[in-house]
């Protein structure tokens, strides 16, 4: 009862305020996205013998959110467009019959061609401005991030089986996995940019 009296809020606040209902969504679901990725590194590093326990980074996960409440009515506005402009088809007219094939093509071609690259743009560069990096460390940060993370996004479910109400949600929360890869490899690159800032001015020193 807890769970369809949540969904029916959701809706009522999704027709009355779709924009700041899918930011403050999407904004909190990054923010769990980073609480699980810090909560497997701190306790990868537990297991570690002699290693020192990192304490929970706060401001990495108002980052997320920051970054989720941002983009959330942009991705909103993105899948009204898509609706809009690329509908479903569905063999025979019938709703709940297969959709056609091409149809779902050209969604998803759209949104993998055009959203997909702007989104992963706006996350490191976003991402960089937050954290207090220069221009030639976001650009690294492009360097050694942008392609493999492109190339492991990919979301056809959403478009098929998703109310438009519910998509950026419905995204969100699967993508709360992919926050967290994304959480992971942002951090990872943060520590190998730390670290190699460290090592030039140690060098700079002797």
């Amino acid at each position: 009862m807890a769970s369809i009296a949540l969904v029916r809020a959701y809706q009522q606040s999704f027709e009355s305020h779709p924009y700041g209902t899918l930011a403050f969504t999407n904004g909190a679901l990054n923010a769990l996205g980073d609480v699980v990725a810090q909560t497997v590194q701190i306790s990868d590093h537990l297991r570690q013998p002699h290693e020192i326990r990192p304490d929970f980074d706060f401001l990495r996960t108002a980052r997320f959110f920051a970054f989720g409440f941002g983009i959330g009515p942009l991705i909103g506005r993105w899948n009204f467009f898509l609706e809009r402009h690329f509908p479903l088809r569905f063999i025979g007219g019938n709703k709940s019959g297969k959709v056609s094939l091409r149809a779902l093509s050209k969604r998803v071609a759209a949104d993998q061609l055009v959203m997909a690259p702007i989104g992963l743009t706006l996350f490191l560069g976003s991402m960089g401005i937050m954290e207090g990096r220069d221009g030639n460390h976001i650009k690294e940060k492009f360097k050694d991030l942008y392609a493999p993370l492109i190339t492991a996004n990919w979301q056809l479910i959403n478009f098929r089986y998703m109310p438009l109400a519910y998509r950026v949600p419905f995204q969100s929360t699967c993508g709360v996995f992919w926050t967290l890869y994304l959480s992971m490899q942002n951090s990872r690159e943060a520590s190998k940019q730390d670290y190699s800032d460290a090592m030039q001015r140690t060098l700079r020193n002797e």
